[in-house]
């Protein structure tokens, strides 16, 4: 059974960072490109940055400048390095996973495989 398992948000101060994780189990780790989604109230989810199987990173163009995505394969774990937090990254954070292979489209949420359950994040004064 694959479970990706999100580490707990929170509430931030804008300005400050935060770093979330993400530990999968049930699966060959390092054969999935891993990625993180944000969900803000009212809204659909969308793409935020993704770490590719192979190597290299996607990111979404406006946070590319404040995020940063690496993995440790060996633990099964992706990790997301937000900075400088505005009110506008309140939302809830999803991991997700998607096996290599095929076309991959990282912005693509109908595209992975397992998602975790999310974990909440406020920005907020």
């Amino acid at each position: 059974q694959v479970q990706l398992v999100e580490s707990e948000g929170g509430w931030v101060q804008p300005g400050d960072s935060l770093r979330l994780s993400c530990v999968a189990s049930g699966l060959f780790f390092a054969n999935y490109h891993m990625a993180w989604f944000r969900q803000a109230p009212g809204k659909e989810r969308t793409f935020v940055v993704a770490s590719i199987n192979a190597g290299g990173e996607a990111y979404m163009n406006s946070v590319r400048s404040r995020v940063t995505i690496s993995r440790n394969n060996a633990n099964s774990t992706v990790f997301l390095q937000m900075d400088n937090l505005s009110p506008k990254d309140t939302g809830v954070y999803y991991c997700a996973a998607r096996e290599g292979g095929g076309t991959y489209n990282p912005s693509d949420p109908a595209g992975y495989d397992y998602w975790g359950q999310g974990t909440h994040v406020i920005v907020s004064s």
